[in-house]
């Protein structure tokens, strides 16, 4: 199935929200096929831990999933991918990897579909249904350390972003995304590379280094990357944090409660193809 709008207002159906998540849900197993086989951690985070929680599965409108790693597993992951992913159904997307690719973390992707959120259609890499792998690299443990670190992550953040930032944002802010965007790729991702390095060493604190975090903490606790438990979802067990409860209330709050339906996010999609249901 495919569909085509240009406009930022094209949602997908219930019926292709649903195909998108089972899709997702796809990639999750093999993800979990490939660490446990070779003894590496994951943790189902964000949503898709909130999802296990509040609604045994994805959460109804959600249309991404989320799996973290700290650094260490991160590589041996890439590493694995490289050599026992199944690429006859899947491929694997990181800076490293994809020229073009503009993200601070990874993608595991399901070929033979597109899933092509709005006003990134001129990216150069493949854009099938995906899941986002995060990548925690400790932060500083002195605050103020941690604030300055944190603007240097923003930063990043918003030059990878800004070859879709300059299409999607407008006035003052589309023309700074445009100069961003004048920094060759080659120099930013090496300039990145530079900068991860140097938070490797263990800290109290962890965090994705080029996605927000919730809080003016800017991390985590480092000790909730520690020990692990798993969770249902979707009826297949996953690894996760052992602190589920601390870390969603740390992330959401009231993390029970529905919020309303105006603060339900969705991503607006340009193009989409879905798996045929043979398969």
């Amino acid at each position: 199935m495919m569909r085509r709008n240009l406009t930022q207002d094209f949602h997908m159906s219930p019926e292709e929200l649903r195909a998108v998540q089972l899709t997702e849900l796809e990639l999750l197993c093999e993800v979990d096929r490939i660490c446990r086989t070779h003894d590496i951690k994951y943790r189902i985070s964000a949503g898709t831990l909130l999802g296990a929680v509040r609604h045994n599965g994805f959460i109804p409108w959600d249309d991404d999933a989320d799996v973290h790693f700290l650094r260490e597993e991160y590589e041996r992951f890439r590493e694995a991918c490289r050599i026992y992913l199944d690429h006859s159904k899947y491929y694997f997307q990181d800076q490293q990897s994809t020229q073009g690719y503009r993200w601070g973390y990874g993608k595991l992707r399901r070929k033979d579909t597109l899933f092509v959120r709005s006003n990134q259609e001129h990216m150069t890499y493949e854009q099938g249904i995906f899941i986002d792998l995060f990548i925690d690299d400790y932060a500083p443990d002195c605050t103020i350390l941690r604030y300055v670190h944190a603007f240097h992550c923003f930063l990043y953040r918003k030059a990878f972003w800004a070859k879709a930032g300059k299409e999607a944002a407008k006035g003052l802010e589309k023309f700074i995304y445009k100069l961003l965007n004048l920094i060759p790729e080659a120099t930013l991702k090496k300039r990145y590379a530079r900068f991860e390095k140097k938070h490797r060493p263990r800290t109290n604190w962890v965090r994705p280094l080029t996605f927000p975090t919730p809080t003016r903490d800017y991390g985590y606790p480092a000790k909730w990357w520690d020990t692990f438990s798993e969770v249902d979802f979707e009826g297949i067990r996953f690894m996760t944090f052992s602190e589920i409860d601390a870390y969603l209330k740390f992330k959401y709050g009231d993390y029970m409660t529905l919020p309303p339906e105006n603060k339900r996010r969705i991503h607006p999609v340009s193009k989409i193809k879905l798996l045929k249901e043979t398969e």
